[in-house]
Order: C-alpha cells, then structure tokens, then sequence
C-alpha cells in the first residue's frame, strides 16, 4: 500500500458519511483512510467505528484533543505508514478515479525512485479541485505550458484556483506545522513555502477532490482566524515579505509583515533576513492597513 488519504475532522460527523462513500467508490482501492479526531464533541467515533465495522477499507482512526486543524496534520503524518500522502478535508471528497490517477502518475514518473536526485526533488503532485467530477471549482485551469513547479511560482504566474496537493510522507515529516501555544492555526502556505525551497511539484491537469464553495461571512470568520492566531500570521507573513521577488505583491507582504510584528509584538529589528530598506517599504502600506481597519 502506497498511500495515506488523510482526513483532520472535528465536529463534522455529519460529513463524514459523505467521505466515506467516495472512498468506497474508487476504483482503485490500494489505499488507507486514516481519520485524526480532533477532540470532536458529536458522534464521531461511534460513526467510524460503524465504517469500520463494515471492513470495506481500511481505516485506521486516532482521537487527539483538541488543538486546531495544524496539530491534527501533524499527528496524522506522525502515524503514517506509506510513501505518500493526501488530505482529504471532512467537507471534501474524492473523485472516483482519484486514487488510481494519484498511484499511476507515480508509477508511470518513477517517482518512488528516490535513488535518483531528480526524482527525490519532487515534494508531490499539484491536481485540481472542483465544484463537480467535471467542473473547476474556481474556473481556472493552471497556466500553459507547466508540468512541474513550486506551488508558490504557479500562483505567481497568475493561477488563482484551488488545488489537490499530494505529498511525499518524508518531506511532510521533514517540514511540521509549527505548534505555537494559545493559538490553533498556522497558514497552511507558511509550511508549503518551506517545501518550495528545496522541492518542486508534477503538475495534473485534472479533478481530484470536489469540495462545497466557500459559505456566506467567510470574511468575518478569516477575520476571527487572524485574530486569534497572530503568532501564526506574523509567521506567514514574514516570511512572504522575505522570499516574494520585488513587486507590488511585495509591497503588500511588507505591509502586512510590519502590521502583525505590531500585534504580535516582535520587534521590526529582528533578524529575519528583509534588508532595513524592504522594511521601510512596507510604511505606506501599514499605516492605510491601520486606517481601514484591515487585518
């Protein structure tokens, strides 16, 4: 067995009815299901030990508590037992032929070849997700003419949809989420930005997963998120004002990176490797950030 369809769920017993039966339907089965409950307060564990009483796969299912969605990831790769690795969300599900797309483009690239340094050098694949099996859930295919990239360079060459990544377990074990006490939630591009610096991704042109749109006061709730997890942000941010190329994204990054060194309290003459001279970019930025209200 090659691969780890990973599910973090807290609370979302409901939901899992619904992953679970895309998992029955693939038409490959060469996988596990491992489940890391995230303190859930419903029925989540009477429900899995129902899945798994059926024995149509295999599941393998962890209660941690709680301690956001990062530290779940975590634990779910800490218990990981195969090659490769993907998260599947309890609001998402497969597309029936994901798996086998998943074990095929590894096999027919040679990527468990980790022999040689090329092969080695590719963290993944990058796949699609989608409203439906056959529609895009943002409209937007991946740029022309690209078959392998770091995830950071295929937004900053105008991608703007959503993506299925696949991953290598060791590199995952490699980069963890940072754990920072008092807060639940580290930007999952924080993590993703330290793999691009040594990795890159095959690109898939093709739907994997197929998740519900973005509800109603997603705005608000990004909001709280930010709020309650400013060590995390101040991270995230940081560190796209250092490795972003000169831009007006840039600019952006600095401003924010200035802003939440504020509310995190860090102070701005830290070592972070942004010359004193990018730091002071970022002033215009900050102070409009502080006038709106913007976080």
């Amino acid at each position: 067995m090659k691969l780890t369809v990973f599910t973090p769920t807290y609370d979302r017993a409901h939901l899992l009815g619904r992953v679970y039966e895309s998992l029955k339907d693939q038409t490959c089965r060469d996988f596990c299901w491992l489940i890391v409950d995230d303190g859930s307060t419903d029925d989540t564990k009477d429900k899995v030990e129902g899945f798994i009483k059926e024995g149509i796969i295999p599941i393998e299912y962890h209660y941690v508590e709680n301690g956001g969605k990062m530290r779940a990831h975590n634990r779910g790769v800490e218990h990981c037992t195969t090659d490769w690795f993907v998260c599947l969300d309890s609001d998402d599900i497969l597309t029936a032929q994901a798996v086998g797309v998943i074990l095929k483009t590894i096999e027919d690239n040679k990527l468990d070849d980790t022999g040689d340094p090329d092969k080695a050098r590719i963290a993944g694949i990058i796949a699609h997700k989608g409203k439906s099996e056959s529609q895009l859930l943002n409209g937007v295919d991946f740029p022309e003419g690209i078959s392998r990239t770091t995830l950071y360079n295929l937004y900053l060459k105008g991608f703007k949809g959503e993506t299925t990544l696949v991953f290598r377990t060791s590199v995952l074990k490699e980069y963890p989420f940072p754990e920072i006490e008092g807060e639940k939630y580290v930007p999952e591009d924080y993590i993703y930005d330290k793999i691009d610096s040594g990795h890159e991704y095959l690109v898939i042109p093709k739907i994997l997963t197929v998740c519900e749109l973005v509800s109603e006061g997603y705005t608000d709730s990004v909001r709280r998120l930010k709020e309650d997890n400013l060590q995390a942000w101040y991270l995230y941010y940081e560190q796209r004002a250092r490795i972003t190329p000169m831009s007006v994204l840039k600019l952006k990054y600095l401003s924010f990176y200035r802003l939440y060194a504020g509310m995190s309290r860090h102070k701005l003459n830290e070592a972070t490797g942004i010359p004193a001279w990018q730091k002071l970019l970022g002033i215009p930025g900050e102070i409009v950030l502080k006038l709106t209200g913007k976080i």
